[in-house]
């Protein structure tokens, strides 16, 4: 697209994030802040659960995460369609309806069944927080400031994963686990309030027809896809039916819908966007920072509460300096894409990125914190100048009519990304677990005093034999599988620092507003 930088939305200072903007990004931050929250708050509530419903079986637990995340693939590719037909305002309002009753349903869920379908509601508001919110936010900013608004958009995608075991663990702690989901009622009507005041009013796009035949091949698609991915760690191995066969069907219903979605004028999702080189080139390198990033980073709060022993908070706690690395550097990137072409700017997050990750290869049972937490905060700064650079970089050369199928279509990618990197490295972490016979026997003896049940004669003889060095050895081993999957998310981050050489390092032109659709106004 070679076409001519868009008007700013404040004409009169085209370069300042005037306050009526950022009024929108409260709403919008807010909002993608209970759906990230509540993706990472339930992990650390698992257990509760699981004594709290007397639950046998982890895996069936295991599902309240799990539903969360299948609800969220299944709506996300609706939300293009439906922001253009009902207008964004009004479907981000009863995304947020949605996403509270869900969450008071969850709070009084009599057994595990409940709360896994009640879930389910609440990742269908909540799947449609996020893209409607970059949406929002792009069309507000236009183009030439979208770095600056892009930055504050992934504040909440930091605050998620380190506030999330933080404030689950203290609500456990010191309430119980209702509140956990009682707390999005408060938050929920806030933000309601907040977007009928603040959101523009924008005019439904009538005409457009909706495809259902799209719709019946990507959602269901998606959900069996990520939904045999997402039981790769349970099974331990892709050879069971229950991870294969669903992987096989969603993925040929995925494959079949690319293929289709070429034939209609308005499908579920646009994939010709991907005619556009910087998008797709920005979308492919997202999709391995993600896999590589999410995926390592899954294992960071584990790390500390299974081989250094602390609890679900205090480990909350020690992953807190990765976002406040982050914080640092967000805002800087976001003011660097505005000025210089992303190609300059990506590759020096992703070999911070690359470094970070392969320093945490090296940890063992006894490393330093310090050292540690060190780690964790310069891979902060890497993540702070790649993420939400690289998603500007995506959306900066869409018209206005695009924007929301553009992040629709990122949103997606994103979800597939992550999912597909915490399946491989929890794979790779649980094998190496089982292969260390030490381990093993841990395991053994802490489900033994769970159920009351005398262990195997085999696992006391091995721990007799290693006598008081037996924690010792197992901490050791522990700790070199954890090293081990890092050295997975280490090979991850260096192919996406490879392909980040393809991304534009020359000034790109950003895409011009549609000549029949007038510039977003702010009505308050």
């Amino acid at each position: 697209m070679n076409a001519s930088p868009a008007p700013a939305t404040d004409a009169g200072a085209p370069d300042r994030i005037d306050a009526s903007v950022l009024k929108l990004a409260g709403v919008v931050v807010l909002g993608a802040i209970m759906s990230i929250l509540d993706i990472t708050v339930v992990n650390v509530a698992m257990p509760t659960f699981q004594t709290e419903f007397d639950v046998a079986n982890y895996s069936t637990v295991a599902w309240t995460v799990t539903a969360y995340t299948l609800a969220l693939a299944t709506v996300i590719p609706l939300t293009g369609w439906a922001a253009d037909r009902f207008g964004t305002k009004r479907l981000y309002m009863t995304a947020l309806v949605l996403f509270t009753v869900g969450s008071v349903l969850c709070a009084l869920s009599w057994n595990i069944g409940a709360l896994i379908g009640f879930r389910v509601i609440q990742g269908l508001g909540g799947g449609m927080l996020m893209p409607l919110g970059m949406t929002i936010m792009t069309k507000a900013a236009g183009p030439e400031r979208m770095g600056r608004l892009m930055a504050i958009l992934g504040v909440p995608m930091l605050l998620g994963p380190i506030l999330g075991p933080i404030l689950g663990g203290w609500l456990i702690e010191d309430a119980s686990w209702h509140w956990i989901f009682l707390i999005n009622l408060p938050l929920g009507a806030i933000a309601l309030v907040y977007a009928w005041f603040i959101l523009p009013k924008d005019e439904p796009k009538a005409g457009e027809a909706f495809d259902f035949v799209g719709m019946l091949m990507l959602s269901p698609g998606l959900a069996l896809f990520l939904y045999g991915i997402s039981s790769i760690p349970e099974e331990g191995t892709v050879a069971t039916p229950k991870v294969w066969a669903t992987m096989l069907i969603g993925g040929a219903l995925v494959v079949a819908f690319v293929f289709y979605s070429f034939k209609p004028k308005n499908p579920l999702l646009d994939l010709r966007l991907f005619q556009n080189r910087d998008l797709t080139v920005a979308t492919v390198t997202m999709f391995l920072f993600a896999a590589s990033f999410f995926g390592g980073l899954l294992l960071i709060p584990t790390y500390f509460q299974q081989v250094r022993g602390e609890s679900a908070l205090l480990a909350g706690l020690l992953v807190a300096p990765q976002g406040i690395g982050s914080l640092l550097t967000m805002p800087i990137a976001g003011m660097l894409v505005d000025k210089m072409p992303v190609g300059r700017v990506v590759p020096v997050g992703l070999a911070i990125l690359t470094a970070t990750m392969f320093g945490l290869t090296q940890i063992e049972a006894d490393s330093s914190y310090f050292y540690v937490l060190g780690v964790l905060f310069v891979m902060g700064l890497g993540m702070g100048l790649t993420m939400m650079p690289l998603m500007t970089a995506a959306l900066r050369t869409l018209n206005e009519a695009q924007v929301a199928r553009g992040s629709t279509l990122l949103n997606i990618i994103q979800q597939i990304a992550s999912s597909v990197g915490v399946a491989v490295i929890s794979v790779v972490l649980t094998n190496r677990m089982q292969n260390s016979e030490a381990v093993s026997a841990g395991q053994a003896m802490m489900e033994a005093q769970r159920t009351g049940e005398q262990p195997d004669p085999s696992v006391l003889q091995y721990i007799a034999s290693l006598g008081d060095k037996f924690e010792t050895v197992m901490l050791g081993e522990m700790s070199d599988a954890y090293a081990g999957s890092f050295w997975v998310a280490f090979a991850l981050c260096l192919v996406t620092l490879g392909f980040s050489v393809l991304l534009p390092r020359k000034a790109s032109a950003v895409a011009k507003p549609d000549s029949d659709t007038p510039a977003p106004v702010l009505m308050h």
